[in-house]
């Protein structure tokens, strides 16, 4: 494993519409998150399905805004604002549940 492959360890997609109260909350949630737990260690895409509605086929997004873990793998996704940082924790498997 590289040097860079280590120091992004979590590829994180986050699809939004716009930009809303909950896409806000939800991005700022994420990046709180990361800092705290997965410092260095994470990169995150934002997708605003607005401006590209194709992309949510690609990762089966059904609500916004849903989180998709792409790496580790498996793919784990979660869907709302991430206001609950447990629930968020546990489901990328940062935390065992």
């Amino acid at each position: 494993m590289s040097k860079q492959e280590k120091t992004k360890a979590y590829e994180l997609r986050l699809y939004v519409a716009g930009k809303t109260a909950k896409s806000t909350m939800a991005l700022n949630n994420l990046k709180k998150y990361c800092e705290e737990h997965l410092k260095g260690q994470y990169k995150i895409e934002v997708i605003d399905l607005l401006v590209q509605p194709q992309l949510a086929a690609g990762d089966q997004i059904f609500a916004i805004p849903t989180l998709v873990r792409k790496v580790p793998e498996p793919i784990r996704k979660i869907i709302g604002d991430l206001s609950n940082e447990e629930k968020v924790l546990v489901g990328l498997n940062i935390l065992p549940a």
